[in-house]
């Protein structure tokens, strides 16, 4: 008689990844910071990102979605893509809020370090470094 096994639980292909997009040391750069869960078996990615920048504003707190991909050849391993929206709140005297887009991309190998970039309002950040914290 044969003995069935468990399936794999969402569990067992998840996994944490945290890092920053940006080039992180120049002095008024804008910083992505990551903290993503990626389901290996599906290739979704959720989580949050935060951007913060050198000047006299506070931070972004964006909550992302996105795929990873797998390349299958050279550095890159995986092509990663996020986006989301965030809460704009209009200086005083005017008032109300509206909702901006931010969307970001990485190309990365398997520690999740590479190259990418990311938008949000009007900002434009290409081909800087993706960093792990891993």
């Amino acid at each position: 008689m044969a003995t069935l096994k468990e399936p794999k639980t969402l569990i067992d292909s998840a996994y944490l990844t945290k890092g920053t997009i940006g080039n992180v040391g120049m002095p008024g750069a804008p910083i992505a910071h990551f903290s993503l869960v990626v389901n290996a078996a599906s290739g979704t990615v959720s989580g949050m990102v935060e951007i913060t920048q050198a000047i006299d504003r506070p931070s972004i707190e964006v909550r992302v979605t996105g795929n990873v991909r797998s390349t299958g050849y050279g550095e890159v391993t995986k092509i990663v893509n996020l986006s989301g929206e965030y809460v704009v709140s209009v200086p005083p005297p005017a008032i109300g809020s509206y909702l901006q887009k931010f969307t970001a991309y990485m190309d990365i190998n398997n520690e999740w370090n590479g190259r990418g970039g990311f938008t949000y309002g009007n900002q434009r950040i290409n081909d800087v470094p993706v960093t792990s914290e891993q």
